[in-house]
């Protein structure tokens, strides 16, 4: 069954997540487990985990997953800048771990002028770091595409595939693809044949048995500008029918797909439009 969501708010408790995603009809849904624009963050205490567990046994929304803050960046030129998103990542973790979650989704950082080659290098020793301090869990990171602004690493697929290579423990790592970002980056998928070639060279260079889940996002940008900046499903520069070829592959089936479109006014009611939209294009 494709599994289809959004981004849910943990306000007023995490286990509060189940109650907005089951309204707004998700499958499946990403969250924070902190303010995402701020470093540090009360722990999660074992009342919180037991109300999260007790809650997600009666809701059919799976998996869960956590989007990292976005202050984190491993690839930074300032040495307290890296230890400070080494350590707010071990925490991540730690934070999935105590709820049971699968993977932490991060942008892989950006290099700030040091160059590509110094910015994987620099996210490698981050990466291993980080496994070395959370070794005895099973929580994965999750490398997201990027749409390629100013220097950050990710929005080629090489920087993912060699990302691997050098971390060199798959069993701890996992890829979310970001439709916005990659049309960003400048790969096509305006038709069959373009979205055949792109998600071949996916499968080639990292491999679509890496892939953990998709963002379906649409882009307020044109094709190829290098910009982050997320629309609602069909009402930007993708359109609508490109995000079928998503949701109608079957090598994606089983691959979670959540949406992190703009909020405006409505949250519930947006979200449920965009999702309807995406459920629209499924094919029987």
């Amino acid at each position: 069954m494709l599994r289809l969501g959004a981004h849910m708010s943990i306000g007023g408790g995490f286990h509060n997540a189940f109650d907005r995603g089951e309204t707004t009809g998700c499958d499946t849904m990403q969250i924070f487990t902190k303010n995402n624009r701020q470093w540090n963050s009360a722990a999660i205490t074992a009342e919180q985990v037991d109300a999260w567990l007790e809650r997600r046994a009666t809701s059919s929304i799976a998996p869960v997953f956590i989007h990292g803050i976005y202050l984190m960046n491993l690839a930074s030129p300032t040495d307290s800048v890296r230890e400070r998103s080494i350590e707010a990542l071990v925490d991540e973790l730690e934070r999935a771990h105590l709820l049971e979650l699968p993977w932490v989704i991060i942008h892989p950082g950006s290099h700030g002028g040091l160059g590509e080659e110094r910015g994987l290098q620099l996210i490698t020793e981050g990466v291993l770091q980080t496994i070395e301090r959370t070794k005895t869990s099973s929580v994965r990171i999750c490398l997201e595409t990027t749409a390629g602004m100013g220097t950050s690493i990710g929005s080629k697929f090489e920087h993912l595939a060699e990302l691997y290579a050098r971390i060199d423990a798959p069993e701890r790592l996992c890829v979310c693809l970001d439709t916005c970002h990659i049309f960003s980056s400048g790969y096509a998928f305006d038709t069959p044949e373009a979205y055949a070639a792109t998600m071949g060279e996916f499968d080639r260079i990292v491999g679509i048995d890496r892939l953990a889940c998709l963002h379906l996002n649409d882009s307020k940008t044109k094709f190829g500008l290098n910009k982050d900046r997320h629309e609602h499903i069909g009402e930007g520069h993708i359109g609508l029918e490109p995000f079928g070829y998503f949701l109608n592959d079957p090598r994606l089936a089983k691959v979670p797909m959540v949406i992190e479109t703009p909020v405006e006014k409505d949250e519930v009611a947006e979200d449920r439009r965009n999702l309807a939209a995406l459920r629209g294009l499924i094919k029987a």
